[in-house]
């Protein structure tokens, strides 16, 4: 509350806070509120004129009550008179009052605007800067189209008192973020840049982060600040710690406005004006030089404050890119704080050091820190400090060290938190296309990219490798052998199948006169594989083996066999099947001649932009990365390289976000992304009991996981779900990625991955149209008991969609206890005029938090047997929906997140599974067994956990799967 006088401290105010925090609950709290309104109201509407003290009180009283979380709906008109009093303590309660509850909308706008007019005419400085005050915490339009003529006229007058004019300087700054288009300075410009060499310390510092707004819009118009601003500075940065006493922070002379004043001179290129010039470089070589000399204090706030000038000033050189003497020795000194024990420090010098090597004047400085970088990368705890250390090593980056950076970032790639390490295989697939010298060394490292994050190499990545091959004769014979050896591998990612399918079919040839290369191995290498692949893949193997019989003629009657089989032409898949039965009919009718012609080797690709490094750009937003694949000499081309604007770009984005292909969304044909955790059998011993031991918590990971996002809030009147939104979340219960919702205008993608009881989704919402959507805007919504069972955060998304575009959103969800509801997405925006309002249910299942398990037959019988109590087993029996393929079923049973189980059930027709569900509160151990009957087409499915509910609810979704 307000400081008042002695004699003036409203005892009633005071006896009624005490009452409230008196009441034993939240009951009597409401009673004694209510009688206290009703109080209030009776004197307001009394016959008996109230003083300006009654006024006060019970004005502070609603205000009280309003801040407890009540809604006030009268009282506004009392609190407006407060404004016409003499007494300060009045005035300013009337002022309170109307920042708080008045908004811009009201009534009473125009009296209120009348009583700040008179009080910013009354030359006196408290009720000006109470008015002030109120403007700024208002902040409307209207606000703005009253007052944006007045208060520059008040900040340069030159009788105002110096605590009016910051008053007015912050005021103004407000408004104009408010309503820049109302904010014009025109007559005021010149005026108000001279501001900087006010008297008052505290006038230049506020008038500094108005100028810093202002130029930042209109720079031409402000271009005059700059040489006020480096003498001021020199002045500053010259002074003694004693010449200064009033603005000096433990030893180190007005910190703010030395860190404004740089960072305005950020604002416009180096000063043309040769005094200027050397007086600012002579000012930044003295920050420099004071942070070598040992420190005047051991608080923290001294080196605080030190090290917030020291960076504004290396922002200000790396921003120059014009002195070699200072970019050195910038590098320099962020080379010491590499190492330095304070975390933040070590983050910001990462940071800064990834912009100083885009300079050719420093790059070859920042490589003499390799090793720090490549350990920082290695051993530091913090991942984004982990991840500032990997940009830095893709920026260091080039000829004379790219086989070590390559071979540190694979190394690194083992052990890498999931949420950078899509990032990371970008880099690195770029770095060493780019670097390149020995194309068989580029091979290895892609293969080598694929063997240790296959889940995160995408589409660009594995398409780029054959790209290259394809079009480089000398390395094909290279790539066929490689890609053969690493396909031998008892457990290879399915990109590398689909590379090795695509290099072996057209180049097997130049292998296979080796005999353990033969044509008739590779090809049954190849299809060793076969059954473990997605559609995709399949189909390209499908390709491979129809090349084969035009490169291997001995092989045409094995292939005809495997293309004549039943899996292949009557495959449920129209693709597989189409392409089986052409291939057959193709290599049966054709002859050698014309079977060679179309089946000829690919040619050579067009030269173009890298797609990997076109989606690094995506990622990264425009000017964030410069890297040519054509080496040069130009200083740009380097890693990284971009102005500041994107550099801060790259420091703000969300460390690893899937990025679009194929389609629109391109999301139909993606690889699913694998979040099985590791096996924990061990576990079971204990889980498969009514009362599990309460899960470790997870809620933040190191990686900030879950604590970057607002919490979400339900829109205010979502459409009811879509009739087909359980039947679009039945699609996902077995698998990640895919396009969730498709109508004329818009295309819903998803892609998602979870580990433990933590999930995190990504959304991408297609605009189908040209034209485009605006005012789009998302909400997720936890309805009825699913609110306690599932924490849902997400990131806001960009209110408007070009046509023909996507934004993408993040979400992050916490598993809490097991759940039966899905979360309701609620879009909105408008399309041509007319608002589109679509509802859907969320595919978050809670086989999605499985954890895979295996174990032996014995085991498993013995946990069957423990949970033999009725309500703990789930069963139905149902007639298949879908065809009775082996394969599919395997797939939808290790989709669910369940590990299956081979060699366990007595008879061999049946499948088993194991897992544990992971939530905060416990862990819910579940065993499942699927019985097929081909002869009847039906099913029987067998649930036992310890849990009656999940049990039922993992039985009812598993069941329309099949």
């Amino acid at each position: 509350m307000p400081a008042v006088s002695k004699g003036d401290g409203m005892r009633g105010l005071a006896v009624f806070i005490s009452d409230i925090r008196n009441c034993k609950s939240k009951e009597a709290e409401i009673k004694r509120i209510n009688k206290e309104l009703a109080n209030i109201r009776s004197k307001f509407k009394g016959d008996k004129a109230l003083d300006g003290y009654s006024k006060k009180k019970y004005v502070c009283k609603l205000l009280f009550i309003f801040l407890l979380g009540h809604d006030i709906d009268f009282g506004h008109m009392e609190a407006v008179n407060l404004l016409s009093s003499n007494k300060y303590t009045e005035k300013q309660i009337g002022y309170l009052f109307i920042s708080v509850l008045v908004n811009s909308n009201s009534e009473l706008i125009r009296l209120i605007n009348n009583a700040i007019k008179n009080d910013l005419s009354s030359r006196n400085p408290t009720f000006m800067c109470l008015a002030l005050h109120c403007i700024a915490n208002v902040g409307s339009r209207e606000m703005a189209e009253a007052f944006a003529g007045e208060i520059p006229r008040i900040l340069v007058a030159g009788d105002t008192m110096d605590s009016v004019k910051q008053s007015a300087a912050l005021c103004l700054l407000r408004l104009y973020k408010a309503s820049p288009d109302l904010v014009l300075m025109g007559e005021w410009t010149s005026r108000v840049v001279h501001l900087l060499n006010d008297q008052h310390m505290g006038v230049v510092t506020a008038a500094i982060s108005l100028i810093t707004c202002l130029s930042s819009k209109n720079p031409d118009e402000f271009k005059t600040c700059v040489s006020l601003a480096v003498s001021r500075l020199s002045r500053i940065v010259s002074s003694a710690s004693t010449d200064l006493q009033d603005y000096t922070y433990y030893f180190v002379p007005a910190p703010w406005l030395s860190c404004k004043l740089l960072r305005l001179l950020q604002c416009y290129p180096p000063p043309e004006d040769g005094a200027v010039k050397g007086r600012l470089v002579e000012c930044l070589e003295t920050i420099l030089n004071k942070a070598q000399e040992p420190p005047k204090s051991k608080k923290v706030q001294h080196s605080n404050a030190k090290n917030a000038i020291l960076f504004e000033a290396i922002s200000l050189i790396i921003h120059y890119d014009s002195e070699p003497n200072l970019l050195v020795r910038a590098c320099n000194q962020l080379g010491q704080f590499l190492q330095h024990r304070e975390t933040n420090l070590r983050y910001l010098a990462l940071e800064s050091m990834c912009t100083l090597a885009s300079s050719e004047f420093s790059h070859e400085a920042v490589k003499t820190h390799i090793e720090t970088v490549i350990n920082a990368l290695k051993t530091e705890r913090d991942v984004s400090v982990r991840q500032r250390a990997a940009d830095l090593l893709y920026a260091m980056c080039d000829r004379s060290n790219a086989k070590q950076i390559v071979a540190e970032m694979l190394s690194y790639l083992e052990t890498a938190d999931y949420s950078i390490r899509e990032e990371m295989v970008l880099k690195v697939a770029i770095l060493a296309e780019k670097y390149a010298v020995d194309y068989s060394w580029y091979v290895d490292t892609i293969l080598n990219l694929i063997r240790i994050a296959g889940d995160y190499v995408s589409e660009e990545v594995w398409y780029r490798v054959i790209q290259i091959v394809i079009n480089r004769d000398d390395v094909q014979g290279y790539a066929a052998k490689t890609v053969f050896e690493a396909l031998q591998a008892p457990a290879c990612h399915e990109n590398m199948v689909k590379v090795g399918g695509y290099i072996l079919g057209e180049f097997g040839n130049l292998i296979a006169g080796d005999p353990r290369s033969s044509p008739l191995v590779q090809f049954n290498l190849l299809h060793s594989k076969f059954h473990l692949c997605s559609v995709p893949t399949r189909a390209l193997l499908l390709s491979a083996y129809i090349k084969f019989i035009n490169l291997f003629p001995e092989t045409k009657a094995t292939i005809q066999e495997v293309l004549r089989s039943d899996s292949q032409i009557r495959n449920s898949d129209v693709e597989l099947q189409q392409r089986a039965v052409e291939y057959l009919k193709l290599s049966s009718i054709a002859s050698t001649d014309v079977l060679a012609t179309v089946l000829e080797e690919m040619p050579p690709f067009p030269e173009r932009e890298s797609s990997i490094l076109a989606k690094l750009k995506k990622k990264k937003g425009p000017g964030a990365v410069s890297v040519e694949l054509e080496d040069g000499k130009e200083r740009g081309e380097l890693n990284g390289g971009g102005d500041r604007g994107g550099d801060a770009a790259i420091a703000a984005s969300n460390a690893s976000t899937p990025s679009p292909s194929a389609d629109l969304l391109g999301l139909r044909s993606a690889a699913p992304v694998s979040g099985a955790a590791p096996s924990a059998g061990s576990l079971l011993v204990d889980v498969f009991s009514e009362a599990g031991p309460a899960a470790t918590s997870a809620g933040v990971n190191d990686d900030g996981f879950l604590s970057s996002a607002p919490p979400t809030a339900a829109s205010e009147d979502p459409a009811p779900p879509l009739p087909e939104s359980d039947e679009l979340l039945n699609k996902f219960v077995c698998k990640n990625n895919g396009v969730l919702f498709e109508n004329q205008l818009l295309q819903i993608g998803i892609k998602s991955e979870y580990r433990q009881n933590l999930g995190r989704m990504y959304l991408f919402y297609g605009n189908k149209t040209s034209v485009q959507f605006v005012s789009f805007n998302t909400t997720v919504s936890c309805p009825g008991e699913l609110q306690s069972q599932l924490n849902v955060q997400t990131k806001t998304v960009e209110p408007l969609v070009e046509g023909g575009a996507q934004v993408q959103q993040v979400i992050n969800i916490e598993c809490l206890t097991d759940f039966i509801d899905a979360p309701l997405l609620n879009i909105k925006f408008r399309y041509g005029g007319a608002l589109q309002n679509i509802s859907l249910k969320l595919p978050v299942t809670i086989n999605k938090f499985f954890q895979p398990t295996e174990m032996a037959a014995a085991d498993f019988f013995q946990r069957w047997k423990q949970l033999s109590q009725p309500q703990q087993e789930a069963q139905k029996i149902f007639k298949a929906s879908h065809g009775m393929d082996t394969e599919v079923l395997k797939a939808k049973l290790l989709g669910l997140g369940t590990a299956l189980l081979e060699n366990v059930d007595p008879n061999p027709e049946n499948y088993v599974c194991a897992g544990v569900i992971q939530t905060k509160a416990q862990q819910v151990g579940c065993l499942l067994r699927l019985e097929p009957n081909a002869q009847a087409q039906m099913y029987r499915l067998t649930l036992r956990s310890s849990k009656d509910t999940v049990s039922q609810r993992v039985c009812d979704l598993l069941a329309e799967q099949f």
